[in-house]
């Protein structure tokens, strides 16, 4: 399924719900059905590997399966997949890498603040 397709699995609907404004233009892209990737997606690119399930098929010895490429992310506790075209592959990587650096930064800058804030409590402890 191509990413921002409709699913019954309530993608839409949660992206729907949010009052975010950039959410709400993953929303606008995924109603026109585009296939352009937003800036920043939470999860990792994953390559699955399976049997068809067909007796005359060449993973049926279980030695070369079948790959689909998928995104996986959490959402509500739950790991969920999301398909991926060839096309989309390469800029849903970038995307999910530059979430992970943004993320990293925003866990740096908050534990250099909440060191701050340590070393500030404990020197106003020491001066009473």
């Amino acid at each position: 399924m191509p990413f921002g397709a409709r699913s019954s699995d309530g993608i839409e609907r949660c992206l729907s719900a949010s009052s975010n404004s950039a959410d709400k233009g993953i929303v606008e892209m995924a109603d026109q059905g585009s296939t352009q990737v937003p800036r920043m997606v939470r999860g990792s690119v994953v390559v699955q590997r399976r049997r068809c399930g067909k007796p005359n098929c060449h993973c049926a010895d279980g030695q070369a399966l079948h790959e689909t490429t998928a995104l996986s992310y959490s959402q509500a506790g739950r790991t969920r997949t999301l398909m991926l075209d060839a096309g989309q592959l390469a800029a849903v990587r970038r995307a999910t890498e530059r979430y992970r650096k943004a993320r990293a930064k925003l866990d740096a800058e908050a534990d250099a603040g909440l060191a701050t804030l340590i070393t500030t409590r404990s020197l106003a402890r020491a001066g009473q």
